[in-house]
């Protein structure tokens, strides 16, 4: 079976929470007064905040390759995010989906995207897709929570067809950015069209200047929002999903030309996006410590997906790319800052992942009765991921035990990549989808042997750059862990994501990309 972690037992939360507060040693007048005010609280929808919640800010790069920062290849400026890295834990072992938007799906629900149907391809313009309502994100649990002020500014990625799937109808109270990726990042346009946004509307005339950067936009409204929110004394969740260093590689002129010294034009210009970005998250940074909260902020910093094959030496060491579910793809740079709980100057190795990022940051959020938060939302679901605070903390030194999945369907069933780290171990399939092997208690077997399947077994913990294929050598360990990966395979819903392409034939984007339904 595919190992899971439930944060969230179904039931008695709410016993739980009474017993702790009536088995303290109060008087009994306040003790009964203190139950009251308890009781209250867990009647009303929205628990009040509490003086020990964490802001939170979870800052994502796009398409950042293992070998495009500075505290991994000295050749690329990001002073901010190597000083974030060296302040905080540095994860060297934090995976992530090989594409953009599943990437983002799992990060906000603590599920792997595939349970909903999320995981085959990214949204593209064309799609009448989203993530699905049902699934409640880690805005919503943080509303629950008591945070009020809860801001996404930067690429959304997660269904723009319907109202229903966009940020502000996701838990965000706040929006700023587009909804596709891809866009122009001086026009702000995704095929012909001002895909540029406040809330749900679209940006008024006038939005885009001779200045206008889109990664600067996103520095000015995550920058602007944290300076409010730390006004009104409460904590506050600001999610900042830059697109950068996706392409179109576009980057100011001053900017690539502290890269004239690299020859290859693509590399140059994705370099200038990167030191644009850091900018912008040394921004962000100094905001958060210019209005006095840094040691209270939780700051996450992650990439997406490995970075594109076709910006030479972009992943080295690491082998493969995005789209590929080989480490280049999935293996992604990352860090935590949270002063007030965390030890910071470390390095942790140990394997993390995507979605550990909102059960992380829910029992962060309430140091009291974490499992309280958002229960109503989440009666119905497993989430996949894990709390690492006792990790960051220094309270714990290993990790439970798990596997961790990989897949995408981008292209089609004929040819998907699929791989699973079962430590030590990490088996990587291409081919037909496998959970369509159709014959019954022998779906290992059948793979193994198949001709039209690829089939790579890396002993990961010492062969980190998957260097030495050693499937012939270890049949049991591949048809072990083939059958782990068929079930979750099989976790696919019928009502799914389609390929990228399908449907792209005549569609033409809306008006200033505006909603194309009300439901």
């Amino acid at each position: 079976m595919v190992q899971i972690t439930s944060l969230f037992p179904v039931a008695k939360h709410r016993a739980k929470w009474v017993r702790r507060i009536a088995g303290r040693k109060l008087h009994q007048a306040a003790s009964i007064a203190i139950l009251a005010i308890v009781w209250l609280q867990l009647c009303v929808p929205i628990r009040t905040t509490t003086a020990a919640q964490p802001n939170v800010v979870v800052i994502v790069a796009d398409d950042l390759g293992w070998n495009a920062v500075g505290y991994h290849n000295a050749d690329v400026q990001t002073p901010h995010l190597d000083q974030l890295c060296r302040e905080g834990i540095e994860l060297d072992n934090f995976y992530v989906s090989p594409m953009c938007s599943p990437t983002r799906a799992g990060l906000l629900t603590g599920r792997y995207p595939i349970r909903f149907g999320m995981a085959r391809a990214v949204v593209p313009p064309w799609r009448d897709f989203g993530l699905p309502t049902d699934e409640a994100t880690l805005a919503d649990a943080l509303g629950q929570a008591g945070y009020q002020r809860r801001g996404a500014f930067g690429k959304w990625h997660l269904g723009h067809a319907r109202k229903k799937w966009l940020p502000l109808q996701r838990g965000f109270t706040h929006f700023t950015g587009c909804f596709n990726g891809a866009i122009d990042y001086f026009t702000l346009q995704r095929d012909g069209e001002l895909d540029w946004h406040h809330g749900n509307d679209s940006a008024p005339a006038g939005t885009v200047t001779d200045q206008t950067y889109a990664t600067t936009q996103i520095g000015d409204a995550a920058t602007q929002f944290i300076r409010e929110s730390a006004e009104l004394e409460s904590p506050f969740f600001c999610y900042v999903p830059f697109n950068a260093p996706h392409s179109p590689f576009q980057a100011p002129d001053d900017a690539v030309d502290q890269y004239r010294h690299i020859k290859n034009q693509n590399k140059r210009v994705y370099y200038a996006m990167i030191t644009q970005m850091d900018k912008q998250i040394g921004r962000i940074l100094k905001t958060i410590d210019d209005v006095g909260v840094r040691n209270n902020t939780m700051v996450w910093f992650l990439s997406d997906n490995g970075g594109v094959g076709s910006i030479p030496g972009n992943n080295r060491p690491l082998h493969g790319s995005k789209l590929t579910t080989f480490e280049g793809g999935v293996r992604a740079v990352a860090c935590v800052r949270f002063p007030a709980r965390y030890p910071g100057g470390r390095k942790i190795s140990q394997r993390t992942a995507f979605i550990d990022v909102m059960p992380t940051v829910i029992a962060a959020a309430d140091p009291i009765a974490p499992s309280t938060i958002a229960a109503d939302r989440f009666n119905d679901k497993t989430l996949d991921g894990i709390d690492l605070n006792p990790i960051f903390a220094g309270t714990a030194k290993h990790l439970p035990a798990r596997d961790l999945y990989f897949y995408h369907g981008q292209s089609g069933e004929d040819k998907e990549p699929i791989a699973a780290i079962s430590p030590p171990w990490k088996l990587v399939v291409v081919g037909p989808n496998i959970a369509g092997t159709n014959i019954a208690g022998t779906a290992a077997d059948a793979i193994a042997s198949s001709s039209e399947h690829q089939i790579s077994l890396f002993h990961i913990d010492d062969d980190p750059n998957e260097t030495v294929n050693v499937a012939d050598q270890n049949p049991a360990v591949v048809r072990s862990i083939l059958n782990r990966m068929v079930t979750f395979r099989g976790l696919q819903p019928t009502h799914s994501i389609p390929r990228y392409s399908d449907d792209k034939q005549g569609f033409t984007p809306p008006d200033r990309w505006s909603v194309f339904r009300e439901d």
